[in-house]
């Protein structure tokens, strides 16, 4: 096949290869080369290093080529199946799609949290290596890590403002970060056994957490004292979530059961008057929980409306998932299921509202990540996510991102649309 290059091309070309030819040591094959190729003895300046800048560029522009391959292949799936196109759809109905935008490598261990920053365009992993990282989402930059638990970073959490930043670990001791120094604030102790998960209160002045030592502590903030301790779990309490008023606690437990709490008992009286409700569907471990938010009130109500007789619902909601595969969506006020998700193959790690309300997106162990579609309590979409179990996921409450964690140690950002 013969090349169609210009005079200039091929004088640039000839002068890159024997820039490499020097560069390496290969001088027998370089004068032979300069001889064949009628070139002078003198190679200039501006050719080094040439021949590998391009090599490297076609390999990138080949991924880019693949990528975009992937998208118009998925946009053409969407159009021959009658989906609205992404002009037409609102944000309220864009929903993450394949290929992701960026995959992040940097964990040596397993992902066990994936969260955005509530202000920034940055957001926090944590891993069973003892680390947090913190990436930049919408250029894929890697930005620091920040270390001090000596065992698996279970949860973390931010307050409303995103100034501060909660870990909690298998180490048994959460921290809490200033997110603008990086610096360790202070240490809490008081949990027997691993801390699994960790939330603050909407006002940012006490931080709920949960530890497989059976109970759920309050901490204030200010002093690092733990002000309350709720026990009601009969085994390992995996998540706790804080409703948006403050006036709810959820806990989800290896014991099957999900307990709402009320905060506004008196905090000297303890016993099982705290207890609100107990949930008991779920047939194995509830993983995850996720307080809806109000912008989804009316299409749960909608989809419950066929199934129960009793449609004066005014929330609030909650959704779980769990190792029996399922994800159900609870009313807290009478303490009963709605209505239940069935789809995944395997445990279901983690489960987030879209914002818009009308989707709840899920991640499991069998590799996927979920979109549920709620009025029709059906599945509409599923992303072959990951290469191992997918332990995590979030959605940014107003920029249209979702990002997702796995055993496989990446954390992958995926754009919706």
């Amino acid at each position: 096949m013969k090349m169609v290059l210009t005079t200039r091309q091929k004088d640039e070309l000839n002068h890159a290869i024997a820039d490499y030819l020097f560069s390496q040591g290969f001088n027998g094959a370089l004068e032979i080369f300069k001889r064949e190729a009628q070139m002078p003895s003198e190679i200039d300046k501006k050719y080094s290093g040439l021949l590998e800048k391009k090599w490297t560029s076609v390999i990138r522009l080949q991924k880019k080529v693949m990528d975009l391959e992937a998208k118009l292949s998925e946009a053409e799936k969407e159009y021959i199946g009658g989906a609205p196109t992404r002009e037409r759809r609102s944000p309220t109905e864009w929903i993450p799609r394949p290929p992701e935008k960026f995959t992040l490598c940097g964990h040596r261990s397993t992902i066990t949290r994936v969260i955005f920053h509530p202000v920034f365009s940055l957001l926090v992993s944590a891993s069973e290596d003892a680390t947090i990282k913190v990436w930049d989402y919408e250029t894929g930059d890697y930005e620091r890590t920040l270390k001090g638990h000596t065992d698996s970073v279970q949860d973390i959490a931010f307050d409303a403002t995103g100034k501060l930043l909660a870990s909690c670990s298998a180490d048994m001791a959460i921290k809490l970060w200033d997110f603008q120094s990086y610096e360790c604030l202070r240490t809490l102790h008081g949990h027997d056994h691993n801390v699994s998960s960790v939330t603050f209160m909407p006002t940012g002045d006490h931080i709920i957490s949960c530890s497989r030592d059976k109970t759920i502590k309050k901490w204030e903030v200010a002093t690092g004292y733990c002000v309350r301790t709720y026990a009601g779990h009969r085994d390992w309490v995996r998540m706790v979530r804080v409703n948006k008023d403050g006036t709810l606690i959820a806990s989800c437990s290896k014991d099957h059961t999900i307990i709402i709490w009320n905060t506004s008992v008196n905090e000297h009286k303890l016993g099982t008057n705290e207890h609100k409700v107990v949930l008991k569907d779920h047939d194995h471990t509830v993983e995850c929980i996720a307080w809806a938010p109000e912008s989804a009130f009316t299409i749960v109500c909608e989809a419950a409306g066929n199934d129960n007789s009793r449609n004066n619902r005014t929330g609030p909601f909650l959704v779980s998932g769990s190792r029996d595969k399922t994800i159900r969506v609870w009313d807290v006020t009478i303490g009963i299921c709605l209505f239940t998700l069935i789809g995944h193959d395997n445990w279901v790690r983690g489960v987030v509202w879209h914002p818009g309300g009308k989707y709840i997106i899920s991640s499991s162990d069998d590799k996927t990540v979920r979109v549920w579609d709620i009025v029709n309590k059906r599945c509409s979409k599923t992303l072959e996510a990951h290469n191992h179990f997918c332990t995590t996921v979030d959605f940014h409450q107003t920029s249209p991102f979702v990002i997702t964690g796995s055993v496989d140690q990446t954390i992958k950002v995926w754009e919706c649309r």
